[in-house]
């Protein structure tokens, strides 16, 4: 096989993209640095310039979904005015997110409880519960969402919310079935939220 040769930088990307599409199609026990190395035609030492061993390389893999999600929750956040359309359409990108990417939120969730887990990943994590605890400080402040400390009041719509998405995933619903219960849900997350009064 020919050797391709990578300028400075490019081979990191080139096996972060191999890699996730292996992790896609075969999960995360066909990953392999030296099967990488094969599918780029690189020698199979190359690799581990970048990645010292497979953990590094799922740690960075991990850590690249939570960067992607992110990008596209805080993108979705800023939709809308009110809190029940922000968290509407936060929820909806989270979901789309998880249906799109099941095989890499499994690791990214997964490689974050990891012991030798980056300060990068878990900062990256921390920023994803930021996010979801700061909509929920705006609508208290707006007065949309019940007082009380944030994190009691985030910790069970968001858990509803990704427990939603791995039933969509694992039961195999169609868009159509997704849209419907995920309308339903996101309901029920603003229920659960609402201030006290709120007949919403």
């Amino acid at each position: 096989m020919q050797t391709r040769r990578y300028h400075h930088g490019d081979l990191r990307a080139a096996l972060l993209s191999r890699a996730e599409q292996t992790l896609r199609e075969r999960g995360p026990g066909a990953l392999s640095l030296r099967e990488l190395a094969r599918d780029l035609g690189v020698s199979h030492a190359a690799p581990s310039r970048h990645f010292k061993d497979k953990q590094a390389l799922l740690d960075s893999l991990a850590l690249v979904g939570f960067d992607r999600m992110l990008a596209e929750l805080t993108a979705a956040r800023d939709e809308g005015s009110s809190f029940a359309e922000r968290l509407g359409a936060l929820a909806r990108a989270y979901v789309g997110f998880a249906t799109a990417n099941a095989e890499l939120l499994d690791l990214m969730y997964a490689v974050k409880h990891d012991p030798a887990a980056s300060r990068a990943l878990l900062e990256a994590v921390h920023r994803a519960v930021a996010l979801a605890e700061e909509l929920i400080a705006e609508g208290q402040r707006t007065g949309e969402v019940r007082p009380g400390p944030v994190d009691r009041v985030s910790m069970p719509a968001f858990t509803t919310l990704h427990g939603f998405a791995g039933v969509a995933v694992s039961s195999g619903l169609s868009p159509e079935e997704t849209e419907a219960g995920l309308g339903d849900v996101i309901a029920y997350m603003l229920r659960g939220c609402a201030a006290e009064g709120d007949g919403s």
